[in-house]
């Protein structure tokens, strides 16, 4: 998922998470697994109600299971059914969940199946009733309606157990009205027509996934098709507006070119959908097959100065793909491995496309939104690993930390342990972890055997930890004994998250008239002095000219001379 664009929208950040307390349990016990949910609806548009008949097929991960539990916010149902014996089964329902007394006692091996008859009138989240557009009678945008599911919004419209780590294939049927399209996840096996005058679209994906990325969209589209090698791709806009298609997603086959050639993974799945929608929050979600993107931003590609900012929200959404889809993150409290790469693989595919600096422009643009949010939010700044996640309040979960600080991260973690070990390491992540759920130490441990590191100090600052160093710099020159002293003084305030002393390994080049020389010094304590032999008084020093490490505060004084 991926924000509004932020120059025009920075304020909606300026939120303050609030904390969740450190001795959290941020993953989900589960008592059965997912294998499959058919999901079957139409809708009353005029009244807002969607009627649901979903079928859900699960295994038990224990002996003498004859209790189902499900999430289920604001469903009405109508009758619950064994599919096996076809008896009518018991339930109650309370604050969000529904509990059903299944017709036996099952076992591990033992395949249930559960169908489930309900309805939703006006739903609060989850679905999206959105009303055409009219000027002078005639519509100019069609009605819509479609899903976002995260975090935690499928439970308003499928009875699930709606949390990343429970993947499963998912089946739908959506009956619309027979002007209309629907765009959902995985392969249109059929579109039937109805005796009533409506169509339903047929949909499967057969790839397990985790449920925040099933989603459906009903509109009236029309649909530019094209090819990744046998990868196809849909870009559905709106009737008339063909053209905005290679303005907004000209660059898509080389986003699917490089982010292949970087990770060395082909595109995992069967197709790529890119659809606009009207009064979408986000910028786009990372639906699985299927990306959802607001239609106010796409537009924004008919300004050439604005393609850049597009671009990066199409790569963005297709970097999860790979990151996010094929391997997703364990719970809310590990977002950063699904956000900050996807956000760190936009500044990726610009390297590649445009060279270095552009590269570097993208991961200074992300550090200074960092560094933006946490002026106004540094009281209650989480970690990358976030322990204030909380998937009741999504202002805990997607902030500037989890999307522009990772990224600046990932970049400093590439220069810590250099290009080969950094995309070998992801490449083995990746393959090792494809179609499951991971936590942060899959990744540590991908990195560490590629690299012949130990990365304990990295994750533990940069992951586990919160905020950035903070240095101030007094340098002195001594014509005498020719040596250049810098004393590095640490200012951050330390906390059981913020270290009392970051490990910075820190580049320094020091310009005289004559030449240069380039040092390496490790500051890694509170307080600290290095003297450095040179040829003459220096008239500047730079410190970390390559721009490896981007979120710190240098505070450097006048070079001064002493005896």
């Amino acid at each position: 998922m991926k924000f509004v664009l932020s120059f025009l929208f920075f304020l909606a950040f300026f939120v303050s998470p609030q904390s969740s307390g450190e001795n959290k349990s941020f993953n989900r016990e589960r008592t059965f697994d997912v294998q499959h949910y058919i999901v079957r609806l139409n809708f009353d548009r005029v009244k807002k109600i969607v009627y649901g008949d979903s079928t859900i097929q699960l295994k038990p991960l224990n002996k003498n299971f004859t209790t189902l539990e499900l999430d289920a916010e604001g469903l009405v149902f109508e009758n619950i059914r064994s599919e096996s014996s076809g008896k009518v089964l018991t339930f109650a329902q309370a604050k969000g969940k529904i509990k059903i007394a299944l017709d036996k006692s099952y076992n591990p091996n033992e395949l249930i199946s559960v169908r489930f008859k309900y309805s939703i009138t006006n739903p609060k989240k989850g679905i999206y009733f959105v009303n055409a557009v009219k000027k002078r009678g005639k519509i100019v945008r069609a009605s819509q309606i479609w899903t976002q599911g995260e975090s935690e919004e499928t439970r308003y419209w499928i009875p699930s157990f709606d949390f990343p780590d429970d993947k499963a294939t998912t089946e739908q049927f959506i009956t619309v009205r027979k002007s209309e399209t629907v765009i959902a996840n995985g392969e249109l096996l059929e579109k039937i027509a109805n005796t009533d005058g409506t169509n339903t679209f047929h949909y499967k994906m057969p790839i397990p996934h985790s449920l925040y990325l099933t989603s459906f969209i009903v509109g009236t589209y029309e649909k530019v098709t094209d090819k990744y090698k046998d990868i196809p791709l849909g870009f559905y806009v709106y009737p008339g507006q063909k053209a905005l298609v290679p303005k907004a997603y000209g660059k898509t086959k080389d986003m699917f070119r490089i982010f292949e050639e970087l990770t060395g993974i082909d595109y995992p799945f069967n197709k790529y959908d890119q659809t606009i929608v009207s009064n979408f929050q986000f910028g786009g979600m990372e639906n699985i097959t299927a990306t959802t993107m607001a239609d106010s931003e796409i537009m924004l590609a008919n300004f050439p100065f604005l393609q850049g900012a597009i671009e990066d929200l199409v790569s963005h959404e297709l970097a999860h793909s790979w990151f996010g889809n094929l391997v997703t993150c364990r719970n809310w409290a590990e977002l950063w491995l699904n956000e900050s790469f996807a956000t760190y693989m936009e500044a990726a595919f610009r390297e590649k496309m445009y060279g270095r600096k552009n590269y570097l422009t993208k991961i200074e643009e992300d550090a200074s939104e960092y560094f933006v949010y946490v002026s106004s939010n540094g009281d209650n700044e989480h970690g990358l690993f976030n322990r204030s996640a909380d998937a009741k309040n999504d202002d805990t979960i997607f902030t500037p930390i989890t999307y522009q600080k990772g990224s600046a991260v990932i970049h400093t973690l590439r220069e810590e342990i250099g290009d080969e070990a950094f995309w070998t390491g992801l490449n083995l992540y990746l393959t090792r972890h494809k179609f499951t759920n991971v936590e942060t130490k899959e990744l540590q441990n991908a990195l560490e055997e590629t690299s012949g590191k130990n990365l304990d100090w990295f994750f533990k600052q940069w992951i586990y930890g919160n905020k950035f160093p903070v240095l101030k710099i007094t340098q002195t020159y001594s014509p005498k004994t020719k040596e250049l002293t810098l004393k590095v003084l640490q200012t951050q305030i330390g906390n059981e998250l913020t270290p009392q002393a970051f490990i910075i390994p820190l580049d320094v080049e020091i310009s005289m008239s004559k030449t240069k020389k380039n040092e390496k010094i490790l500051v890694n304590d509170r307080e600290q002095v290095f003297k450095i032999r040179v040829d003459e008084k220096p008239f500047k020093v730079t410190f970390d000219k390559d721009y490896k490490i981007p979120l710190k505060d240098i505070n450097l004084s006048k070079l001064t001379l002493v005896q």
